[in-house]
């Protein structure tokens, strides 16, 4: 995949209990509109099993656009309410969150290996994506020492080279400033990782990266057909 800027979206919603009334023959027309919808709303749409992970939330939609002309996070976000309205008595929207990938400015290589590519055809069994937010004070630390600590982070995530991460920037644009997602195909692994990272020093400068969602990936008709 060559460089190039893109939106990704994350929105998790629940059924309500008027679909779960529904016998299967009703339910599948909704899922088929659903999807069509989202397909059209975006040029990639991943959906994602979240229930019952988490007890807040059924389904996890990943969108994801070419970015690179200034109003395309407008037009995603007309096609993707007109997508998902019509069908509110069936569906809720419980979260939503998304930024923009964009170089970093910790990493000398264009674009890592282990770097997710949202448009590819094929995903890892598992998704698991925060928000991120950074303290005051590292912001106010010096570069080089910033870069110092990020050069840990980076040799750790390079100890475990199935696991690949996409990092999306929202700052001013959402609550947090990072949305940091990965996928692996290994959860025990993936929380090896994490326990490891935590004991880095760039985490005395974490302020917050919860809620996490770990989901799983099954084709979309898939996992619309749990529910």
């Amino acid at each position: 995949m060559s460089r190039i800027r893109t939106l990704n979206h994350f929105a998790f919603f629940r059924f309500t209990d008027a679909y779960y009334a529904l016998d299967e023959e009703q339910k599948a027309p909704i899922r088929a509109q659903l999807l069509a919808g989202l397909r059209e709303a975006a040029e990639r749409v991943d959906i994602y099993q979240v229930y019952p992970a988490r007890h807040e939330h059924d389904i996890m939609v990943w969108s994801a656009c070419n970015a690179e002309e200034v109003g395309v996070a407008a037009e995603f976000f007309q096609r993707f309410a007109r997508a998902t309205n019509p069908l509110r008595r069936w569906l809720t929207p419980t979260f939503t969150m998304w930024g923009f990938t964009k170089p970093s400015i910790y990493s000398r290589s264009e674009r890592s290996a282990q770097e997710i590519d949202p448009f590819a055809e094929e995903r890892k069994r598992y998704m698991v994506v925060y928000p991120f937010v950074k303290t005051v004070d590292w912001y106010l630390l010096r570069r080089d020492t910033r870069q110092g600590m990020m050069n840990e982070h980076i040799r750790i995530g390079k100890q475990y080279p199935q696991i690949t991460q996409l990092l999306l920037y929202s700052f001013g644009l959402a609550d947090q400033e990072f949305i940091v997602t990965y996928e692996t195909d290994d959860l025990n692994e993936f929380s090896d990782l994490v326990m490891e990272l935590r004991g880095s020093d760039a985490r005395k400068y974490t302020e917050r990266d919860t809620p996490i969602f770990t989901a799983v990936y099954h084709p979309a008709e898939e996992t619309l057909a749990l529910f």
